[in-house]
């Protein structure tokens, strides 16, 4: 970041005022694209009321029709997808009431019996816009204000479930997943469409592309359907590549890269694996850990806390030790759901609607609170913001307060 063309930055009075008033207002972290700011699932809401014996406070629900789209949450605006009028809709609603601030057709419906209708991508906000990929392609780039189009682009190598993969906003770039001859790997310039790189011919795999930092460089991670690969993020130069497929080429969840190494996992027969990632002349070089079936996430991506990994894959809602990949505990029926981890408890939402709060731990999975918060399909993974957790099935939204007032 070069601030030094800002004066106000070079006097120390507004620093040390800024500072302060910083210091007195924790600033209330936004939740801006899919799995947060840090790309993780991980929260860092404080004082949320973790035990409930009566119901949580239902503040708002609302229909907005079919999508699988998880929340972008900046200050008081809440955006998401869904399908009206035979369109898949980019909404933006008000955080506290749930009104429609703004909602704005941008693709065709897209229709799919198997899993469900309408858009998979999250959207991502970055500062006065806010972009989105519809399933069938189109790429919005939007007024995060009124919702008008500001530029967009159309990808016409669609896998067989959708484009699912959310935009990823790193530095002056929107990065996304595109496909085949438009890049395995797209950056474009985030104000105005451009071209600043693309990188490999893979086919879509669905997973979003993910950020990562290693000595003091930027990389991307693309999960597609053919492997792992990793390029610069400046340039789009790829520096690392391993095949990983999987019967219908589906990898979806979102890589994790911590301290040096760069965990993968997907489901039907493949499994997870980590590597450790070294520098290797101008590349970088992957050297396999382990590999095995202990995690298998067909779509569900994991949180890591603590050197553990907990997921809810296809099989069960599970804890594995990050570094050995050996498994801590199990619980059988609790696939395909959701996690969430804020105030050092896990939000785990079954994928028929029942919310379970657990204390985050490598000895068990305790809920001190059950709850049936949807009905419905929910596939989508919940988002706790300012106090407030927003849960969607596939056509319904709805938020709760987590900070019920003494």
């Amino acid at each position: 970041m070069h601030h030094h063309n800002n004066p106000k930055l070079r006097n120390p009075c507004f620093v040390a005022i800024a500072t302060a008033t910083w210091l007195l207002q924790p600033a209330m972290a936004d939740w801006p694209n899919f799995r947060g700011p840090n790309h993780d699932g991980i929260s860092h809401e404080t004082g949320l009321k973790t035990e409930w014996t009566e119901p949580i406070p239902s503040l708002w629900s609302k229909e907005i029709g079919s999508s699988f789209s998880s929340f972008a949450c900046v200050g008081n605006r809440l955006y998401t997808c869904g399908t009206k009028n035979e369109k898949q809709t980019l909404l933006c609603l008000n955080t506290t009431t749930g009104e429609t601030i703004w909602e704005v057709g941008f693709e065709n419906a897209y229709r799919e019996p198997q899993g469900g209708d309408g858009t998979r991508a999250t959207p991502t906000v970055d500062g006065d816009r806010v972009y989105v990929l519809g399933a069938k392609g189109r790429l919005l780039c939007a007024s995060s204000k009124t919702g008008s189009t500001i530029w967009s682009r159309q990808f016409n190598n669609m896998p067989m479930w959708g484009y699912s993969g959310s935009v990823l906003i790193e530095g002056n770039a929107a990065i996304v997943s595109a496909g085949k001859g438009d890049g395995a790997l797209l950056a474009l310039d985030k104000k105005t469409g451009d071209l600043l790189w693309k990188s490999g011919d893979d086919t879509v795999g669905y997973a979003t592309p993910y950020p990562f930092a290693f000595n003091g460089k930027r990389y991307i991670v693309g999960f597609t359907a053919e492997g792992v690969m990793i390029v610069e993020a400046q340039t789009g130069r790829e520096v690392w590549r391993v095949r990983w497929k999987t019967d219908w080429g589906v990898n979806a969840a979102s890589p994790i890269f911590h301290d040096g190494y760069l965990f993968v996992s997907s489901g039907y027969h493949t499994g997870c694996g980590l590597f450790k990632i070294t520098q290797d002349g101008d590349k970088l070089s992957g050297e396999e850990v382990w590999r095995n079936k202990v995690l298998m996430n067909k779509f569900q991506s994991c949180i890591l806390r603590d050197g553990k990994l907990y997921a809810s894959d296809q099989k069960a809602l599970v804890c594995v030790d990050f570094k050995t990949g050996e498994e801590h505990w199990r619980l059988h029926r609790k696939r395909h759901g959701t996690l969430v981890l804020a105030s050092d408890h896990l939000f785990f939402l079954s994928q028929q609607g029942q919310l379970e709060i657990a204390p985050v731990t490598p000895d068990g999975f305790n809920p001190n609170t059950t709850a049936d918060i949807l009905t419905g399909r929910c596939w989508t993974v919940p988002v706790i913001h300012n106090g407030k957790l927003y849960a969607r099935s596939l056509n319904r939204i709805a938020c709760f307060d987590l900070k019920p007032k003494k």
